[in-house]
């Protein structure tokens, strides 16, 4: 069988495998990034670019009030307690480093801020994915301390016995089978298993019917790999769906979030079921329970105007052009477009609107916009729009317990000697739910934080 040898070596070619390298690189590591796919990316270029950080000078130049503290309430708000508050900790004290630091490889943040699911004031930093994956990539490579391989799949991790470090991985690639050796270790950045039906199954049943959207590599390899080796699991419970996919497009894979502007969620008989400020991911489980599990984002003009065309999942004008948003004069009108009693959409409208001008959502209990931000508008200026909508598996939030150093813990308790982990293959930091943009905020963050982990317990044998 041959045989490489190589100083770091990193499973996964996204977000975090990407800013790992570099990071490692910059450091003064080697390191080899392999890719099991023809091309990187993973799921991290086809999410909306949204990325969670907290006191940036784009949140002061729009005069908003944001830090740490807060950010870390959210966190662990949103994620019901039950988070690894280590791991969320340790989120909140590098992101604003992180954020500062993708600026400096050159990474272009849309001057655009918005509040989304779970952010108690404007947070969602956007970025082109792909870009991004693509520039840290080639940064990386510029350095000469980075090689990047695709089309090699990592199949086992090696190590010598069960008390010995993971020394590097059992892959294949085009020619065959091959041993890779890393004496730093592996790192794992490789996605979560959202295109692994029987995975997805067992651990949500309930997603069953939910459409899915994500890396086409995204079956779990890196996450049954380190399972082999006894490595515990965290948030398995915690699968969610996104709610505002259209059930039918398959062209475009953003969802779009007109509640988080003041729509309603109404389901097929025309009436609301949940309160909708909640983090997408709890909209994604109510929805799920709906007839057809489907429901319509109700709007009007106001908040059709309040879209912004620089947020993907916020691009409202971009929907309609493409026909996915339905448009009527009148609501009588739309709602024999959409196929709903007009009576029921009609008193559901009216008693909607009854409680913003009372102050109280007496039926859901919904106060703001968005988790802690916003006033409750109405819906009553024409034209207008619904939006049908289910919840689609974008990623699947959980995976692998990891410390706040990003070394795999197993079932016992203890790390697994020379394996790290970053990205959606971890669990630990979403808990119960989900706060835009900290999924693709936690591969940047984590990431780096293992490759400086790693890096750091390098250089510390070698002196």
């Amino acid at each position: 069988m041959r045989t490489e040898h190589v100083d770091l070596l990193i499973v996964g070619g996204g977000m975090a495998g990407s800013c790992a390298a570099l990071e490692a690189a910059q450091a003064g590591a080697q390191v080899l990034l392999i890719e099991k796919q023809a091309e990187t990316g993973g799921s991290s270029v086809l999410s909306g670019g949204c990325l969670a950080f907290a006191g940036t000078d784009l949140q002061a130049a729009h005069g908003v009030a944001d830090g740490p503290e807060l950010l870390r309430k959210d966190l662990l708000e949103v994620g019901r307690h039950e988070s690894d508050p280590a791991l969320v900790q340790a989120y909140v004290d590098h992101q604003l480093d992180t954020y500062e630091w993708l600026k400096e490889q050159g990474v272009r943040f849309s001057p655009s801020l918005e509040t989304s699911a779970g952010q108690s004031v404007p947070r969602v930093h956007t970025i082109d994915p792909a870009d991004a994956v693509r520039l840290l990539q080639a940064r990386a490579l510029a350095t000469g301390r980075v090689t990047l391989r695709t089309g090699v799949r990592a199949m086992r991790l090696l190590r010598a016995d069960e008390a010995a470090p993971v020394h590097g991985v059992l892959a294949e690639d085009r020619d065959g089978p091959l041993q890779i050796h890393s004496r730093d270790g592996v790192l794992l950045a490789s996605g979560g298993f959202c295109r692994d039906a029987g995975l997805v199954h067992r651990f949500a049943p309930q997603y069953a019917n939910a459409v899915f959207v994500g890396g086409d590599g995204n079956v779990g390899d890196g996450l049954r790999m380190a399972w082999k080796l006894g490595a515990d699991l965290r948030d398995m419970a915690y699968i969610k769906g996104t709610f505002g996919k259209h059930p039918v497009d398959t062209t475009n894979h953003h969802s779009c979030q007109a509640v988080y502007k003041g729509a309603i969620a109404v389901n097929e008989e025309g009436r609301r079921f949940v309160d909708e400020s909640l983090s997408y991911k709890l909209l994604g489980d109510a929805v799920m329970a709906q007839p057809l599990h489907t429901a319509y984002q109700i709007l009007d003009q106001r908040i059709f105007e309040s879209g912004d065309d620089r947020v993907r999942i916020l691009d409202f004008g971009r929907r309609l052009e493409e026909g996915l948003l339905i448009k009527a004069d009148s609501l009588q009108a739309l709602a024999r477009m959409i196929e709903i009693p007009y009576e029921a959409l009609r008193a559901t409208v009216d008693r909607y609107n009854g409680f913003v001008d009372a102050g109280v959502d007496a039926d859901f209990g919904r106060r703001h916009l968005v988790h802690e931000h916003g006033a409750l508008v109405r819906i009553d200026t024409a034209p207008f729009y619904a939006y049908p909508s289910t919840a689609a598996v974008f990623g699947t939030y959980c995976g692998l317990r990891v410390d706040a150093d990003l070394r795999v813990i197993d079932v016992f308790g203890e790390p697994i000697a020379g394996l790290h982990a970053a990205g959606e293959v971890i669990g630990g930091f979403h808990g119960g739910a989900y706060m835009t943009g900290s999924a693709l905020g936690k591969a940047a963050v984590f990431g780096r934080l293992a490759a400086r982990a790693m890096s750091g317990a390098a250089l510390a044998v070698a002196g």
